[in-house]
């Protein structure tokens, strides 16, 4: 009797190159390559914070990107569509734009929506100047991404307790207090004129409101953060940090008026009375000896001023008669 040959086939794994490639060759295949990506396949990062303005710094950025090329790859992700989406790099993705140039270098990462956002977040919150709604969106982003986290891997604990531990670590990571980290992020519950106006005041530009007031302001209901702006772009001026927190808490009872806070506001604010700064050094000089409190020296200074200007108006008159 003769015995049948049976061919066995070969296991898959003998197929496979990985089993004749070398630890360092499996190693490399692990490694994220740096890849030139069209400009035109990079979108945005949704709901990206962080304002990519065409000012000064920007045009030296472009400057330095046309003689030495980008120095740092950009890191992006791939979307479904065929085309990526930018995680870190945005103002360098511009810069290169206005550079003229066609292809920006980049790593490609497989990352979820959280993470992308945690990276995105933490690489920007690394520039020198950010702006209060830039820092406000980021963290609450950042919060949002890390609370979806906690709650995938302890879905035994209520959401307000991942928000409390997420905030901790914002506060943590960035050098703030928790209670600062809150405040900004109460910030985006203002409508975007007055967000704007913390900017302004973060710019030195007008018109300008200061952070802590505002962060009470945006306690305020849609429509009555509108009334207050309308009554401010009226009377040129903001409340006080006292006068945001009574706001805050008449509309909390829903007592809050148009009237009211057009009473409020039309009260001068100490910080809003213009005053003078002078030398007292060269005052003291030439002021008489017997003035001794600063009351007496002030009022000594504008009866001169004003007898001064009397002066100076009898000579203008005088010389404009003699011609």
């Amino acid at each position: 009797m003769v015995k049948k040959e049976t061919k066995m086939p070969l296991p898959k794994i003998l197929l496979d190159d990985d089993l004749f490639s070398t630890q360092e060759q499996r190693d490399d295949k692990l490694k994220e390559k740096v890849v030139n990506i069209s400009l035109n396949d990079i979108d945005d990062f949704p709901k990206h914070p962080f304002k990519v303005i065409d000012n000064e710094d920007m045009k030296q950025m472009a400057e330095s990107i046309s003689e030495n090329g980008v120095l740092v790859p950009t890191l992006v992700r791939s979307k479904e569509n065929g085309k990526y989406e930018m995680i870190s790099g945005h103002r360098r993705k511009f810069a290169s734009e206005l550079a003229g140039l066609e292809t920006i270098p980049c790593i490609v990462r497989d990352l979820t929506d959280d993470e992308a956002t945690i990276i995105m977040v933490d690489s920007n919150l690394q520039r020198e100047k950010i702006l209060p709604s830039e820092k406000a969106f980021a963290y609450k982003l950042k919060m949002e991404a890390l609370s979806h986290q906690g709650i995938r891997n302890d879905l035994t604990s209520a959401p307000l307790e991942h928000k409390f531990v997420s905030r901790e670590q914002i506060a943590k990571e960035n050098g703030e207090s928790r209670e600062q980290v809150r405040r900004y992020i109460r910030l985006t519950e203002l409508i975007p004129q007055i967000l704007q106006m913390v900017d302004n005041d973060a710019l030195k530009l007008s018109p300008s409101m200061a952070f802590r007031p505002a962060v009470e302001i945006s306690y305020l209901k849609e429509e009555e953060q509108k009334e207050l702006l309308d009554i401010m772009e009226c009377f040129d001026c903001t409340p006080s940090l006292s006068q945001a927190q009574d706001f805050k808490r008449l509309s909390k009872d829903n007592k809050l008026t148009r009237e009211y806070m057009e009473t409020i506001l039309e009260q001068e604010k100490p910080n809003q009375i213009q005053t003078l700064k002078v030398n007292m050094d060269k005052l003291n000089n030439i002021l008489p000896t017997n003035l001794t409190t600063n009351e007496e020296k002030e009022d000594y200074v504008v009866k001169a001023v004003s007898f001064y200007g009397r002066w100076l108006q009898k000579k203008r008159e005088k010389e404009s008669n003699e011609r």
